[in-house]
């Protein structure tokens, strides 16, 4: 061989040496690159999870707090209702042993009372328009607007 081909061949295997580093060098850069978009991505993951983690922890703390407060209310309605239970016994027991309030229990209801009872429940806007419009209208009186 010549000392020509000699160079040519060492510069060959030279430049494919360095194609070889470059493409290595480009395949380590593009796994750094990937590993560093996967560490990005883990951190990410694992900042929703500890949030996520953290509204868990405050909403079981809420519902604890919520199933405590409707035990409270329940506990309130069971006393309310044994004390009107109470109540009605004893005002069956003054009916019974004072004539005067069993006299006085015995009355009707005034005329303004008894229509308040028999006035239906009225659910919006239109159910009371309704009512008021099947009630008796008023009429103006001498001097009045109506005329």
């Amino acid at each position: 061989m010549t000392s020509g081909k000699v160079w040519l061949a060492v510069a060959g295997v030279i430049v494919a040496l360095l194609v070889a580093v470059n493409f290595q060098a480009q395949r380590i850069d593009a796994a750094n690159a990937r590993a560093d978009l996967a560490a990005e991505r883990l951190q990410i993951a694992q900042q929703r999870n500890a949030n996520q983690a953290a509204t868990i922890t405050r909403l079981t703390g809420e519902v604890a707090a919520q199933r405590l407060d409707q035990l409270g209310l329940q506990q309130t309605l069971s006393d309310l209702r044994q004390a009107q239970a109470t109540d009605q016994l004893k005002k069956k027991e003054r009916r019974r042993e004072d004539p005067t309030h069993a006299t006085w229990a015995a009355q009707p209801l005034p005329d303004a009372a008894r229509r308040l009872h028999q006035r239906p429940a009225i659910t919006g806007a239109a159910g009371y328009r309704q009512w008021l419009s099947s009630r008796d209208a008023l009429h103006a009186g001498p001097g009045g607007t109506g005329q």
